[in-house]
């Protein structure tokens, strides 16, 4: 059912003609179905105060951007007049202008809301729909999928938080949480955390604090929402672990309410080296925990796909291994499926032919929608393709955004642009943040069809098609099995011998690490024993395959 249209009356007052920001905040509150009566600018208080008993809105929106001491005067006056007809109650006043005017602004009790001229579109959006729906920031969705519908067109922001000590992290999540800038904080657990959570004798407590931050307790977790229950109280989410998955789990769904799990298919295992897992047995335990989550209804991100290209494995194994950790999400009963795409990785892709391949993800992806599972695009920016200069890495942080948006995401994962230099805090995260939005939204504007340029199209294809040709490798090698694409012992065996690979596993784990890659001319590919490409079909017949 429709909200009954509010009224908001708005112009600009005393001598201040300027009125671009008052008509842009009238134009956005009429796309969010209100009723809007505007005055013009220039208008004497006496104007204003007719139009508030003539029409009697719900909210009263005044932009002034002249000068501090006339605009002093003016709300005085205002103020006064307001008190003595009768009229503060039951409305609300919004205020626009400058730095400097909205500064005085502040210094009256009349305003509810007050804008510098520092907020995105979509924090005024935000505002306006919580206002129309009579929604306050404490009754936002705390469900991804509901949150997602309440704030789309525009995506939900996520930025992850975890420093040396719980009381700097509890201190920045506050921040955080104040600035409304931030729709999702993840925690971000140390390694000991994340391996030895569960087994606390074989922490090494001269590791403490690297990676994250020390979570030692189940309070120290519960400690975290109750820092975030504030601002416009953003959903929390954590790392899974590297054992004890299930445990980790039940933990986070308990203290948290993780708004969603992100659990490998194959890593934190002997594969990475980020547990000591058997490999056959990581994937048996990443499946019940994905599994788990499925049946608590509590959405599920299987982080598998940009693990492989962060050890430089060839584009096509990307896109085969997107598709196989969605494939297994949904015969594990995931209905909600987050899909991340991390561009930029390895650094040296270029723009068009990263775009290529993550349509390429995405087409595969998507092509399991039906009734019970369906997937939200998350994008990020590749933190390997970072520069230590903060200066060049705030460049490709938005450069990276304006792209990304072209796969019109549901959640962007946002990465500070300090992070290959140190950690980030609320300042950085916030400055990263307002950048990413500004990215994200002169995208929205229009950005050109990238699906129109040929050489896209072709690569997109070319990827969709030997990503294909890996999952028949796979299914052909565990032909014997009911399902070898979620057989444990046929992802075992695909790695083993070679179907999966990457050179980043070379020597340190128990992939075979004998591919080879490089970029050629944009795109990450196989290269055979001369370093010249070589087709995915040419690659998997090395391997004894006939496809």
């Amino acid at each position: 059912m429709k909200s009954r249209r509010k009224k908001i009356l708005g112009g600009a007052i005393g001598s201040d003609v300027h009125v671009a920001g008052i008509l842009n905040f009238l134009d956005l509150a009429r796309k969010e179905n209100y009723k809007t009566i505007y005055l013009g600018g220039a208008i004497p208080l006496e104007k204003l105060i007719g139009g508030i008993i003539e029409t009697d809105p719900e909210i009263v929106a005044i932009s002034y951007r002249l000068g501090k001491e006339a605009l002093k005067n003016l709300l005085k006056e205002l103020e006064n007049t307001l008190k003595r007809e009768g009229l503060l109650n039951n409305r609300s006043f919004v205020f626009g202008g400058t730095h400097e005017t909205a500064n005085i602004a502040r210094e009256f009790g009349l305003f509810e809301k007050i804008f510098d001229g520092s907020e995105s579109v979509e924090d005024v959006v935000m505002y306006l729909r919580g206002e129309m729906r009579g929604v306050r920031k404490e009754d936002y969705p705390q469900q991804l999928v509901e949150r997602i519908e309440f704030k789309a067109p525009y995506p939900l922001i996520r930025h992850h938080i975890g420093l040396q000590t719980l009381e700097e992290t509890e201190s920045e999540i506050i921040m955080l949480a104040e600035s409304e800038q931030l729709d999702i904080i993840s925690l971000a657990p140390d390694q000991n955390a994340q391996q030895w959570f569960f087994n606390s004798e074989k922490m090494d407590p001269s590791q403490d604090g690297a990676g994250g931050a020390p979570f030692r307790k189940e309070e120290d977790f519960a400690r975290m929402y109750r820092a975030s229950r504030r601002g416009n109280f953003p959903l929390l989410r954590c790392y899974s672990g590297t054992q004890d998955l299930i445990k980790f789990s039940k933990l986070l769904h308990k203290t948290i309410n993780n708004a969603w799990a992100a659990i490998p298919l194959t890593w934190y295992s002997e594969l990475d080296r980020r547990s000591d897992r058997d490999l056959k047995d990581a994937i048996k335990e990443n499946q019940k925990a994905i599994e788990w989550n499925a049946s608590h209804g509590i959405p599920v991100e299987i982080n598998e796909s940009h693990q492989w290209a962060l050890r430089y494995a060839h584009d096509t194994v990307e896109v085969a291994t997107a598709f196989l950790a969605a494939y297994n999400a949904k015969k594990l009963g995931v209905k909600t499926y987050v899909a991340q795409y991390m561009f930029n990785t390895p650094p040296g892709i270029s723009p068009a032919m990263d775009i290529a391949k993550m349509l390429a993800k995405k087409e595969l992806i998507e092509s399991l929608h039906d009734e019970s599972f369906h997937s939200y695009r998350m994008v990020r920016t590749g933190l390997l393709s970072f520069p230590a200069d903060e200066d060049m890495a705030k460049g490709q942080l938005i450069s990276s955004t304006f792209t990304a948006s072209y796969l019109q995401p549901h959640i962007i994962h946002v990465v500070a642009f300090c992070e290959a230099k140190r950690r980030a805090k609320a300042k950085e995260i916030i400055e990263s943040v307002k950048m990413v939005k500004k990215a994200y939204t002169e995208a929205m504007k229009g950005l050109p069809d990238f699906e129109a340029d040929q050489k896209i199209k072709t690569r997109k294809e070319e990827l969709v098609q030997e990503a294909l040709l890996i999952i028949e490798a796979i299914k052909q090698f565990g032909k014997g099995s009911k399902d070898p694409l979620v057989d444990p012992e046929v992802i075992w065996a695909a790695i083993k011998t070679g179907i999966l690979d990457a050179p980043g596993l070379m020597k340190m784990s128990v992939a075979r690490g004998s591919v080879k890659t490089g970029i050629v001319n944009g795109a990450n590919r196989a290269l055979d024993d001369e370093g010249q490409p070589i087709t995915e079909k040419k690659r998997l017949e090395r391997l004894g395959f006939r496809l």
